[in-house]
């Protein structure tokens, strides 16, 4: 299965999508994934490890790559890497980017609530939208002018810091 559709257009790939079967991130993606990272640091870094562009091990077949992983609260050390984790976190978060479709980010989430993750966001940023997956067919969907509120995890995030 793949996780974006490559025949929306006749362009080349790049190595990128190639090599991680996924399309390079736009601009809003990117100032999205920025926002969501600093902002959860700044709130939440005492009670959680958030991580970018992670490598999983899923139980279920091929690797996955969320845009964010929330953790609870790790110990690093810094002199043993990990190539890719075998412990999965209790939040993912994947944000769209052209031209994946929200179908493609719901079937990974599939795949994560499989594998034991707690919940999944499927951020929209042209739309300035997050839905909080809970389970498989549970959600709540957020606006920019609302706060996200987490039920896996208790995070509550104002949205108007993310969509900025």
């Amino acid at each position: 299965m793949e996780l974006f559709d490559s025949n929306t257009s006749d362009r080349k790939l790049s190595d990128y999508e190639i090599e991680r079967n996924k399309p390079l991130p736009d601009f809003r993606h990117s100032i999205v994934q920025t926002n969501l990272l600093f902002k959860l640091t700044d709130l939440y870094n005492n009670s959680f490890t958030i991580l970018p562009e992670l490598n999983l091990t899923m139980p279920t077949g091929r690797d996955a790559v969320p845009d964010i992983c929330i953790y609870s609260k790790m110990k690093i050390d810094f002199s043993n890497d990990i190539e890719s984790m075998i412990e999965m976190p209790f939040t993912t978060i994947e944000i769209i980017s052209p031209p994946q479709s929200e179908e493609h980010l719901r079937q990974n989430s599939k795949r994560y609530f499989t594998a034991g993750i707690k919940s999944c966001w499927i951020v929209l940023p042209k739309f300035k939208t997050i839905s909080v997956y809970s389970s498989i067919d549970k959600y709540e969907f957020f606006t920019s002018e609302m706060t996200l509120i987490d039920p896996a995890t208790g995070i509550e995030l104002p949205l108007t810091d993310v969509f900025s």
